[in-house]
């Protein structure tokens, strides 16, 4: 198995409040992640730093907005103080993001300090999803 294998299916740590949320992202820092939506072409390497702080800026925007509930609960990390890996979920498409389930869905974006590979989704994203990865990536 691969080092991504391994974080991927490997014990995540909840991000349940959204003020647990905002600080949360004051720890993951700018520089060195591979930034993923699912479905989409795998990065060759990391973002720059200002891409990934707009991606946070980006994502928990739309995960605030999306995801009307008093808790957050869809954002998982290897470590909540000092994470290297990051799953994502879609808000519009959960399923059963926790606890047990055969078939869980895909996380929608994966941030990552090793090099993703291809989750090969059953079906692509919504073109309203993929246009707003794209428009971070604009050229």
């Amino acid at each position: 198995m691969s080092e991504f294998h391994d974080l991927y299916s490997g014990r995540l740590w909840s991000v349940m409040s959204w003020d647990q949320l905002t600080s949360f992202w004051a720890r993951v820092g700018g520089a060195g992640w591979y930034l993923y939506a699912v479905g989409e072409e795998l990065p060759a390497e990391p973002a720059p730093a200002e891409t990934t702080v707009e991606f946070i800026r980006r994502i928990d925007a739309l995960l605030r907005d999306d995801h009307r509930h008093d808790y957050c609960g869809i954002v998982y990390a290897d470590n909540l103080d000092q994470p290297s890996f990051i799953k994502i979920y879609d808000p519009n498409n959960l399923g059963v993001s926790c606890g047990f389930s055969t078939n869980p869905p895909l996380p929608g974006w994966i941030m990552s300090r090793v090099r993703p590979e291809d989750l090969q989704p059953a079906r692509p994203a919504p073109e309203g999803r993929r246009r707003w990865w794209r428009a971070l990536f604009p050229g």
